[in-house]
Parts: C-alpha cells; sequence; structure tokens
C-alpha cells in the first residue's frame, strides 16, 4: 500500500506553535529552531527535510524535552498532545509520554543503544514501566516485536548485547523499542542514514508496513527528498531552523515555490531526466545561526534575492489551500508576492 492511499484523519494529533530553540555557548546564543508550527494529523506520515543544522532533529526533540538543558533553553512555544502541553510538563510527566504514547527512532543506534544491556532487558523496560507487564509477559512481547522487525530467532536473541548485531539489526531493533508500547506518534531521526541502500529499502518497507498495520502518525526526518517521496503525505522543508515550504508531497515535488526546495530537487538524479542534463548545487553557505534571525536565512545563498529579503524574514504564505512558502518572490510570475 503506497502513502498516497493510507487512510488520513485530518485531525491533528499533535498541535505544535511557535516553538523557539535556543543553545546558550562561549560563542553567543544559537538560534536553533526560531518558531516553527505545524500540525501533525491522525494516521499521517509527515515528512521533514533540510540539510544538517536546519533544526529538524532539534525541533523534534525538544517536543519530548530530550535536548540537554543547559545549555539547550526552549524559549517559547506550545506542543498540545492528548490535551496536553509537552512543553509545560516536568520531567517525570514528560517520561511516561516519552516511549508510552510518543515513540522516538534516533539516528544512531549504536550510541543510542546500552552497550552493557542486553537487547532483551533494552525492550522490556518500557513495557514494564509503561504497561506494567510482568517480567515474563514483557519477554513474549519483545521476542514478537523482534519478530515484527525482521529479526529470525528472536527469542534466542533477547540475551544478546547491541554489539553482536549489525548496523541494520540495531535500527530494527531501535523500531522494536519505539514500537513497543504501541505508540500513537512515531518520531523516526533519520532510520536509514547510516546504512547501506540495501538495509535502507528494507527498513523503509518495514516502516511502510508497520504503519499500515498499526495505524500510528508518523513523523519522518531526513535530508534525502528521495526517501519521503514514496512515504509521505505532505513534506515540511526546514532551513536554519525555519520552515521554508510546506505542501502535500505531489504538489511540493511537481510545483516547489521555495529556491531552496528547488535546489534540493535539483540535487537530485531523476530516472525520467535527459542522461545529458547536469545535477544543480546549492551555491554559499548555511546561515550564521548566532545572528538574531530578522532576514530570510536563505538570502545569501538565492538567486532570486532583492532588497526586501535583506530586511524582513517572510512568514509561511499561502499559494494554495494545502501548499505554504516562506518567500517573497513569486518564481512562477518572476515578480514579488503581494
Amino acid at each position: 500500500m503506497t502513502a498516497s492511499n493510507q487512510a488520513v484523519n485530518h485531525q491533528a494529533i499533535l498541535k505544535v506553535r511557535d516553538l523557539k530553540t535556543h543553545f546558550h555557548t562561549q560563542d553567543g546564543v544559537v538560534h536553533a529552531v526560531n518558531g516553527i508550527s505545524f500540525d501533525l494529523l491522525e494516521g499521517e506520515l509527515l515528512g521533514v527535510v533540510g540539510e544538517s543544522g536546519s533544526g529538524k532533529s532539534v525541533t523534534m526533540m525538544s517536543l519530548l524535552k530530550l535536548i540537554p538543558i543547559p545549555p539547550g533553553n526552549i524559549a517559547s512555544g506550545t506542543a498540545i498532545f492528548d490535551e496536553q502541553d509537552l512543553l509545560q510538563m516536568k520531567q517525570e510527566e514528560i517520561r511516561m509520554i516519552r516511549g508510552g504514547q510518543i515513540g522516538f527512532i534516533f539516528q544512531d543506534p549504536m550510541t543510542s543503544l546500552n552497550p552493557v544491556l542486553t537487547i532483551g532487558h533494552q525492550i522490556m523496560e518500557p513495557l514494564q514501566l509503561h504497561l506494567g507487564m510482568s517480567k515474563e509477559k514483557a519477554r513474549q512481547r519483545a521476542a514478537e516485536l523482534l519478530t515484527v522487525v525482521g529479526i529470525p530467532m528472536a527469542d534466542a536473541r533477547l540475551g544478546d548485547y547491541p554489539y553482536q548485531f549489525s548496523g541494520g539489526m540495531r535500527q530494527r531493533v531501535m523500531i522494536a523499542i519505539a514500537l513497543a508500547c504501541n505508540p500513537r506518534v512515531l518520531i523516526a531521526d533519520e532510520p536509514t542514514t547510516a546504512l547501506d541502500v540495501t538495509i535502507q529499502a528494507q527498513i523503509i518497507e518495514l516502516i511502510k508496513n508497520l504503519r499500515r498495520d498499526f495505524g500510528m502518525s508518523i513523523i519522518w526526518i531526513t535530508h534525502d527528498l528521495g526517501v519521503v517521496a514514496g512515504l509521505a503525505e505532505r513534506v515540511m522543508v526546514m532551513y536554519g531552523g525555519f520552515v521554508v515550504e510546506r505542501a502535500a508531497v505531489k504538489e511540493l515535488y511537481g510545483n516547489p515555490q521555495h529556491p531552496y526546495t528547488r535546489g534540493l530537487l535539483g540535487s537530485l538524479p531523476r530516472l525520467d531526466s535527459d542522461r545529458a542534463e547536469r545535477l544543480t548545487n546549492i551555491e554559499g553557505q548555511p546561515p550564521n545561526l548566532l545572528e538574531e534571525p530578522t532576514y530570510c536565512p536563505f538570502h545569501s545563498r538565492c538567486p532570486y534575492v532583492f532588497d526586501r529579503c535583506l530586511v524582513e524574514n517572510p512568514p509561511l504564505l499561502r499559494v494554495d489551500s494545502r501548499h505554504e512558502v516562506a518567500c517573497w518572490w513569486d518564481i512562477d510570475k518572476g515578480a514579488p508576492r503581494l
């Protein structure tokens, strides 16, 4: 079943408004996330794309209070989940949400899994903590989860340690841990980045099947637009701690409106393009996050930059009912947006 065929309820399960996250360093304040707002719908897979340092991971880790405080600081915002604001919860309260209601698959399973605890212990722990299962019940469920994510001889492998698994298998274990308590929301932070192409395809297919079977809402964080093309209903493009474009996946790929999105898509090889057609690259450097973001963060790299871009950061402007872009220049019309 493809992403477009998945049943999506248009009611939001998670509502994030004006999220700002800063890091206080010796060099100054790093403005990592600058007023992010978005909704995650029931049963939806939302792709979040952008280059390293764009604020993707920090945004999602902020929601679950996973950033180190200090030096991190959630300066403002709300994140309403199940009629509660995640950002106002105490650590004891948010712990019951993490793993229980919202699962998180981290980018690097080797550093996320505890090397001195068995895989079985690490899967059983949330089952006992959140669901109150006995040790025996939790062990049975852990073996079932390993089977679900495609690890053979699951029962025998519960006593193994992370170093005894390959990279792809460790990522499957991370997925099993994230799914242990049947969360309503799953956040996957670049879960296929460190894996070879064959294993990537297997993990993506696994997530598709699990989503079909469990009906959960998923946020898929990646720097690779090619990965989310066949997964997501909507895509949110981030740059410099801002959302610069958000649209239904077909609309974004077919009619990108932000110069940064066009640059990302232009750097992808296409099967339907002329073989002589050259891939494009985005000139210049990412923005300096130590500076207060009062101008368009992409202005120094943008081929369409004009005076207004240097003094005023554009909000998300509506292109149509399901397409928004933060750009003062209308590429299609070749003129400023009104």
